[in-house]
């Protein structure tokens, strides 16, 4: 949007790694703070940080509001009397959903999408991770591998374990006894854990060794992806990686379940001990590589370059009527 020249400023709270993937690639932005870990915490702390962005983004003076299921961009940009375009993809944050529907103008999510938003939904032939792992925006970075002491011709997994602190996991569950997990997947080829959580002594020799902002080049080159991190799923999937997803919350998203009943990218599980078996038998197949890029080919020609799409819409959004959806 910068290059286009448009003034872009933003904001961010605290959430995994945000703020080092800002850093590393140069964005100046506002540091709000963070929601917290607990549900009463994040609920105390929305009129917070909704008041922190107003005061933030004032004198700034936008013509428009743009995040991903941003509460306090919806209420800031009411209150500013701005237009608010949001982009949604978690069909079970339903909570947050609520709180920010009544204030924004538009919500874009993906055909995929389950749930229908009403008048304000429009939806788009992608993946919201189609934005930034497009081809045509993305181009994968072989050093990642000489970091690592690897090669093209190493066979590697890539396991994820999230905290389940956000609001939309409460009661949410994926892998557990992650020691016997990754013991069983080291038989079959090395691992590397990502993790948002602390990870056990007998673990933590496996945790990446290199920085956030190279993980997509690593699942690009990675023979297999298992974890409970629905987002880094749908990544290596569209970077055409064998990607296992183990979650109580199978069935309840559009994208996964199109990713694997459409385009066989994905394998979900809810049981992390069928997870596991079908990873060590896809593990050793070979040609596994070739047969998912395959897959992602056939998936590429189906969908759109969203952040074409993202940037269009937001330039052309005085000329597009909601109610042509």
């Amino acid at each position: 949007m910068e290059n286009r020249g448009h003034e872009v400023l933003i904001t961010a709270t605290e959430k995994d790694v945000a703020f080092t993937l800002l850093d590393s690639y140069g964005f100046n932005y506002i540091n709000l703070g963070s929601y917290g870990k607990s549900l009463i915490q994040k609920l105390i702390n929305i009129p917070i940080l909704d008041f922190k962005m107003y005061r933030a983004v004032k004198s700034f003076k936008p013509d428009i509001f743009v995040g991903l299921g941003s509460i306090r961009a919806a209420h800031a940009s009411f209150l500013l009397r701005n237009k608010c375009i949001l982009f949604e993809d978690t069909e079970h944050s339903m909570e947050q959903i609520k709180l920010y529907l009544p204030f924004v103008d538009t919500i874009c999510t993906p055909s995929c999408f389950k749930r229908d938003l009403g008048e304000k939904q429009i939806r788009y032939n992608g993946y919201h991770e189609l934005a930034y792992l497009h081809p045509i925006n993305f181009k994968p970075d072989i050093e990642v591998l000489t970091k690592l002491g690897l090669s093209e011709n190493d066979t590697f997994t890539i396991v994820r374990f999230v905290s389940w602190n956000a609001s939309h996991d409460v009661g949410q569950h994926g892998i557990s006894h992650k020691i016997k997990f990754v013991k069983e997947l080291e038989k079959y080829s090395q691992v590397f854990i990502t993790s948002e959580t602390i990870l056990d002594d007998e673990l933590e020799k496996y945790r990446i060794k290199v920085p956030p902002e190279q993980l997509h080049n690593l699942l690009y080159y990675a023979s297999l992806y298992i974890g409970d991190g629905g987002t880094t799923a749908v990544e290596s999937a569209i970077l055409g990686t064998p990607s296992i997803y183990v979650s109580s919350l199978v069935g309840k998203m559009g994208n996964f379940i199109e990713l694997e009943e459409k385009y066989g990218m994905i394998l979900n599980y809810n049981n992390p001990d069928k997870a596991l078996e079908k990873a060590v038998e896809i593990i050793q197949k070979s040609n596994l590589k070739n047969e998912w890029k395959n897959k992602r080919d056939r998936m590429l020609k189906d969908k759109i370059d969203v952040n074409a799409f993202m940037v269009n819409f937001v330039e052309n959004y005085s000329n597009i009527s909601v109610s042509r959806v």
